[in-house]
């Protein structure tokens, strides 16, 4: 319940949220988690749920969406609240615990881990002119459905690990797929780089390096674009049914920032034990921040199991040191206990 004093509330239902409540659960220490989206899931439902995901251990790939399922089963099973569709807006000390303010209800608790991701999902845009006006017209930031481009004229636009991710994903579905990049160098795995190259090769993909776009074209749908060659200027003007841009996500704290953490840019500065500037405020995933930082699904599971193990053994009675302390249970339960509580 929204009042109730729990042990630990996360803040972000994500993978890492997500890992954090199971293993919260594991060690018998109540959790609630609160997410501003209707469901579960983080990035992987609301942005990429047909992607493949390759960086969870012991599973060769799976799709986003499956991934999800298994992770809210999992997270959940233990009897962890989930509350959704929550905006948290003001974090205060209130005696032994903190308050979380949010839209719809206050929220009780010794501690708090925040895994929220990247945090409000802000896409890195276009400079280039007609895009803004056909957002959601024919240019998106992501793809849920891959059998929506079938047939079409495609540009994607990026080169990190999602635009190539996609751009292989795609090629053999698309009438043509052109694939632009304002330099030769690649920020995704290495293997990654190798099969795009090969399917430039085989005629499978356009590969333009050197290239970026200059004016998105189509009145109430993209029609055409203009790219242009970063070294000569010059021009190229095609037809296009749809542009996808692959740029990556500007972190966006939202309400955070005002908590009074420590931040570095628009990430939560962290020690090794995933403790923030506040004592009793734990931060994991991707708005963590610390020396050596890498963004990875495996490196969340790892630092939401650090942040809730601290989190188990803060004292949470004023905050300096006491003796409260967790039971610690490590019994799997036999039933899969799903508690869903409506913002």
């Amino acid at each position: 319940m929204p009042n109730e004093v729990l042990d630990v509330t996360i803040i972000g239902g994500g993978p890492t949220g997500l890992f954090g409540a199971f293993y919260a659960g594991v060690r018998g220490i109540s959790a609630r988690i609160i997410d501003s989206l209707p469901e579960l899931g983080g990035q992987l439902m609301a942005l990429y749920p047909e992607k493949d995901v390759f960086d969870v251990g012991g599973i060769p790939k799976i799709l986003a969406k499956d991934l999800a399922k298994d992770m809210v089963t999992q997270g959940l099973q233990f009897g962890a609240e989930a509350i959704l569709d929550e905006e948290l807006r003001e974090l205060s000390r209130d005696g032994d615990h903190f308050l979380l303010k949010g839209r719809n209800a206050d929220y009780a608790s010794r501690s708090v881990v925040i895994a929220g991701g990247k945090g409000a999902f802000e896409p890195m845009h276009l400079k280039a002119l007609g895009y803004h006006e056909l957002l959601g017209k024919g240019v998106h930031y992501a793809v849920k459905d891959p059998e929506d481009y079938r047939g079409k004229k495609v540009l994607l636009v990026g080169g990190g690990d999602s635009a190539l991710d996609w751009a292989l994903a795609l090629k053999g579905r698309t009438e043509r797929l052109t694939m632009v990049h304002r330099r030769d160098a690649f920020r995704a795995h290495e293997r990654s780089v190798e099969q795009l190259h090969a399917a430039h090769a085989e005629g499978q993909i356009d590969l333009r390096t050197f290239h970026e776009v200059r004016e998105v074209h189509g009145e109430d749908r993209v029609e055409a674009v203009t790219i242009y060659d970063n070294r000569t200027d010059e021009d190229d003007r095609f037809e296009i049914d749809a542009l996808l841009r692959f740029l990556g996500f500007k972190p966006d704290l939202g309400p955070i920032k005002s908590w009074g953490l420590e931040l570095d840019k628009n990430r939560i500065v962290v020690t090794q034990l995933m403790e923030t500037s506040i004592t009793g405020i734990y931060a994991a995933g991707d708005l963590a921040s610390y020396p050596g930082k890498l963004d990875l699904i495996a490196t969340g599971y790892a630092e939401a199991a650090i942040a809730v193990n601290q989190a188990g053994h803060y004292p949470g009675s004023d905050g300096a040191g006491g003796s409260r302390a967790f039971h610690q249970s490590c019994t799997l339960q036999g039933q899969v206990v799903c508690q869903m509580v409506a913002a």
